[in-house]
């Protein structure tokens, strides 16, 4: 199976900006942040234009929070652009601005977990480290496994079952990697898999099962109407949009729920995303 991801790879990748040659691990590093829960469509331009503002960590880390929250848009889940903050200064502090190129000293830094660390190990310097994501576990599960998906994640089997299907080499094993997520996000997907576009299909286990139905727990769709998320998006767009301080009224005027409304304010105070002056006025952190 990886050889067949691998060739069908390397002829049907989708061309993203962050997998271009001459693309830094920093740039790998900001994608990764950017594309948490987040399509890819909406993160390109951001990127693009990210990038090109602020091209090294230590660019970043000297931007004023307020412009880094104005840059990151309608990305969504703000605070991730606050730990790219962070992870910049510390990048830039203490690793002479250079992402550090090892899972454990990666996962030290600001917001940065297992799956991210190891995606920039494997994207942003070509190395072997099994890089699992909801999309992996998916084409692992059906066609190592003849499930239908893969059910609740299990950390230690999921990285064993991913780093048996790497090569040994370096670079063949990066690049499967980035093949078996690109495999689950564009044909073995989770509610129409395009079998007949599948390079694996001749040796996946599932379809060998006549692709049963998976029957295991699932996790809840969350909805976003009317959710805490919505609101603090809200009001985030009032506080990007403006020049100067803002006045209560002008947050009160974008939620009817004066109760939820003040609750989520309250969180973005609390996270850092936003600040209130002396004057009782809101706006961005300085």
């Amino acid at each position: 199976m990886p050889d067949r991801v691998l060739e069908w790879f390397r002829a049907e990748a989708r061309d993203l900006p962050w997998r271009r040659p001459g693309t830094t691990a920093w740039g790998v590093l900001v994608s990764e942040f950017m594309l948490q829960q987040t399509p890819v469509a909406r993160v390109e331009p951001v990127w693009v234009a990210w990038m090109a503002r602020w091209p090294t960590p230590s660019a970043l880390a000297a931007a004023p929070r307020a412009e880094v929250l104005r840059a990151w848009g309608k990305l969504g889940y703000p605070r991730r652009a606050v730990r790219l903050h962070e992870t910049a200064a510390a990048i830039a502090g203490s690793h002479d601005d250079t992402v550090p190129a090892d899972v454990h000293v990666l996962e030290s830094l600001p917001g940065i977990g297992s799956y991210t660390a190891r995606a920039v190990v494997a994207f942003g310097y070509g190395l072997r480290a099994p890089v699992v994501d909801t999309n992996v576990r998916r084409v692992v599960a059906r066609a190592v496994h003849g499930a239908g998906d893969a059910g609740p994640a299990r950390t230690a089997t999921d990285l064993a079952d991913v780093d048996a299907l790497l090569p040994a080499d370096d670079g063949t094993a990066a690049e499967t990697s980035a093949g078996l997520m690109e495999l689950g996000a564009v044909v073995c997907t989770a509610r129409a898999p395009r079998c007949g576009a599948c390079p694996a299909r001749e040796v996946c286990a599932w379809q060998a099962a006549g692709r049963p139905a998976y029957a295991g727990p699932r996790r809840p769709v969350q909805g976003f109407a009317g959710t805490d998320r919505q609101v603090r998006g809200k009001l985030m767009d009032v506080l990007r949009a403006a020049d100067e301080p803002v006045s209560r009224g002008a947050l009160d005027a974008v939620w009817a729920d004066a109760a939820q409304r003040d609750r989520c304010l309250l969180t973005l105070l609390e996270d850092g995303l936003a600040e209130q002056h002396a004057d009782g006025r809101f706006a961005l952190p300085a």
